[in-house]
């Protein structure tokens, strides 16, 4: 007898339809077909232990399995739940007027109860897009799935309630989540505030027009200075996440397993913090069958990285195309796959190996060719896609000690959001977001200047040997600024405050090695 059950495999943060055939004729064998990895092959044994441990009759006869398309590549433990209900229904234990309304998943232990899966939102979404009634799959899972509209979610917790709910003899009602209720009530939530922070005004000013135009930004200053503290709380004044960026988000996280089991839907904007010994795979994706890196999981959200010239080279160099293009595109030989990855750079670093270079108080014990070698980690290329470059000086006491009530982050949030909407509404036609994404035509369109604000940029480029990205990443933070101060023209004071933000240029980087030894 021919059975079909409808299973589910993701490719990339999207999924796809995989119809498992099993079909039962004399004979003892067992064959599983349709490329499938170890995991799927050894589903066999998890599925006929679960089947004897819960009363079933595992059939004495040979057992065929499909899995269609047979050209792509099975992976993991999920197509153990389909399997078994595909062999009890072919041996005439499960009836067949639901199999095919529903997409089935789960993998199996040994006892008949199910365990949570991977990918569970972008499952379901396909499973409304191929028309199906419903999804069947672990409750771990369930609220992940529950905020698709219009698709009825089955929580199950054994194999037993899969073929008693299958069998009518036992009525599961599918979860309900209301998805815009999800959204508003965590869309404002951050854990950490910038009230709480001492001091430091001009890093809040930098981190103020960074959030406001989508710039990444890289912190330069002595150990303890505070970068790292600062650079937590920066999400805290990102414009909330649209509705679709919180579902994209929640579509990556939900791939790799990282959705959190209490929540249904990721509303704060993602905190994505790698060790220095990170590869370069992990740090952008891969693998012999893809997943996405910390990049793609810090999508519509922040990437830190701390120490930044710790990094190995080949890691922080595999970063600069996806910067510009906020794309991965990893090719095998039979497919290729896109992860998004569009978020902000923020990094730190210490001015030099002691981290004591030009503090006010401590003396560096750096030669001047070991500053210069310690700067060179980090190469032109990579500095020239950070649009801010912010040198950051230890708090005094006065500051450390004033318990004055300081501006938060919802305050700083509201003027972000405001220069934000300015933006929304000048790129809405060439599908733009922010300012940091405008392009050249964009570039000549909107940031025009005056005499006074060209000569000033002009001189700028022929003292410090700005290259020609940096010239148009001034150009982009100075139209940030002036969004900020509701101003359609940008003036000079907007240029010069944008000047400021590139210390960190080649040639700068050189000036500053220079003076240590005048």
């Amino acid at each position: 007898m021919l059975v079909k059950v409808y299973g589910s495999a993701t490719h990339g943060i999207d999924a796809r339809k995989i119809t498992i055939e099993v079909n039962l004729s004399p004979g003892v064998n067992f064959f599983l077909v349709g490329l499938p990895d170890s995991a799927v092959k050894e589903s066999q044994q998890r599925v006929k232990a679960a089947l004897n441990n819960n009363g079933f009759k595992y059939p004495g006869r040979e057992i065929t399995i499909n899995m269609a398309p047979a050209d792509i590549r099975k992976e993991g433990s999920i197509f153990d739940l389909p399997i078994a209900v595909g062999i009890l229904a072919a041996s005439g234990q499960v009836q067949l007027d639901l199999l095919d309304q529903y997409t089935i998943l789960g993998e199996l232990s040994l006892d008949g109860k199910l365990r949570s899966l991977k990918g569970a939102l972008p499952i379901a979404l396909q499973a409304k897009k191929d028309g199906f009634k419903g999804i069947i799959l672990p409750k771990e899972n369930a609220k992940e799935a529950a905020i698709i509209d219009g698709l009825d979610v089955i929580p199950v917790n054994t194999l037993k309630e899969v073929v008693d709910f299958l069998n009518g003899e036992k009525k599961l009602h599918p979860l309900k989540i209301d998805f815009q209720n999800v959204y508003d009530e965590n869309k404002d939530y951050f854990s950490l505030d910038f009230r709480d922070v001492k001091g430091q005004m001009g890093v809040k000013r930098a981190f103020e027009i960074a959030a406001a135009g989508g710039h990444n930004v890289i912190l330069i200053g002595p150990p303890g200075a505070g970068k790292s503290m600062l650079s937590k709380r920066f999400p805290s004044i990102l414009p909330p996440m649209s509705l679709r960026e919180s579902l994209e988000t929640t579509k990556i996280h939900s791939v790799v397993g990282k959705v959190p089991s209490n929540q249904s839907l990721i509303t704060e904007r993602p905190f994505r913090k790698p060790h220095h010994t990170i590869s370069d795979v992990a740090l952008v994706g891969g693998g012999g069958y893809p997943q996405p890196g910390e990049i793609s999981l810090a999508h519509n959200g922040v990437l830190f990285l701390d120490e930044l010239p710790e990094y190995k080279r080949t890691v922080l160099e595999v970063m600069r195309q996806p910067m510009e293009d906020r794309m991965v595109t990893i090719s095998r030989a039979k497919f290729t796959v896109d992860f998004p990855a569009n978020f902000t750079l923020v990094a730190a670093m210490n001015p030099c190996p002691c981290g004591y270079y030009n503090h006010p108080d401590r003396d560096c014990t750096c030669s001047t060719s070991t500053v210069k070698r310690y700067l060179s980690k980090v190469s032109g290329p990579l500095l020239d896609r950070i649009d801010l470059h912010i040198e950051v000086t230890p708090v005094n006491y006065e500051d450390l000690a004033n318990d004055v009530p300081k501006e938060g982050s919802a305050e700083i949030r509201k003027r972000v959001v405001k220069a934000r909407m300015i933006q929304y509404q000048r790129y809405e036609k060439s599908g733009g977001y922010c300012n940091s994404e405008m392009t050249s035509q964009d570039i000549r369109k909107y940031c025009q200047l005056d005499e006074q604000s060209s000569n000033l940029l002009k001189r700028a480029m022929n003292l410090l040997g700005f290259s020609a990205r940096a010239y148009d990443r001034i150009l982009k933070v100075a139209r940030t600024i002036a969004d900020l101060d509701e101003c359609k023209q940008i003036k000079p004071e907007h240029i010069s405050e944008a000047i400021q933000y590139r210390s960190l240029d080649k040639d700068t980087c050189s000036q500053i090695s220079i003076s240590k030894v005048s």
